[in-house]
């Protein structure tokens, strides 16, 4: 079972299986499925209550998606932890292996390079705009848009709202440019 657990599962099993979680979590729990508003609701249980942005009743609104993130943090870590991975090589095609290679990434194993991601790293230009610009425009991006990618292109997309449909594909395009300008670029 472990063996069958801690191996790629194809994309036309994990892709019905996560779009089917989200109406059932809807319609049988009568939640919204969606991790960007934990934030928000982390902020509101410890931010001082000037902030006009976090007065409201967290627990009641917010008990829900924390509990959720929470999981999805225990859970990625026994997965890693039980599961193995961490020391495995990640893969990828050889195509693209060839053009991470060619922006200096050679490092394949685990779920993050350690040619940018790690900290001996983290100060320089390249890891310091990957990690601490990108995610604070990934963080404002989220709650500007009114939640992240995947709660757009899982939640959103399910409940066939059409602002989903423009946040996914300005996402999109977003990471294709990103990908083919700025990556190489800053790397």
């Amino acid at each position: 079972m472990i063996a069958w657990l801690s191996q790629p599962w194809p994309w036309y099993v994990t892709g019905p299986l996560i779009g089917l979680v989200v109406p059932f979590v809807y319609w049988f729990g009568g939640r919204k499925w969606g991790v960007s508003s934990s934030l928000q609701h982390m902020c509101a249980a410890v931010a001082p209550g000037r902030v006009e942005l976090f007065q409201y009743d967290w627990w009641k609104r917010g008990s829900w998606h924390l509990a959720m993130a929470l999981g999805v943090v225990v859970g990625g870590w026994i997965a890693a932890t039980f599961l193995g991975g961490a020391d495995q090589v990640v893969e990828i095609s050889a195509a693209t292996r060839e053009d991470l290679a060619a922006l200096g990434i050679r490092d394949f194993v685990g779920m993050v390079p350690g040619d940018v991601f790690s900290l001996e790293r983290i100060l320089t230009p390249a890891t310091f705009t990957l990690v601490v610009v990108g995610g604070f425009l990934v963080g404002f991006g989220a709650r500007w848009a009114d939640g992240c990618t995947s709660g757009h292109a899982i939640s959103g997309l399910s409940n066939l709202h059409r602002s989903s449909l423009v946040a996914v594909i300005g996402f999109f395009v977003g990471g294709l440019f990103s990908a083919h300008v700025i990556l190489p670029w800053l790397l």
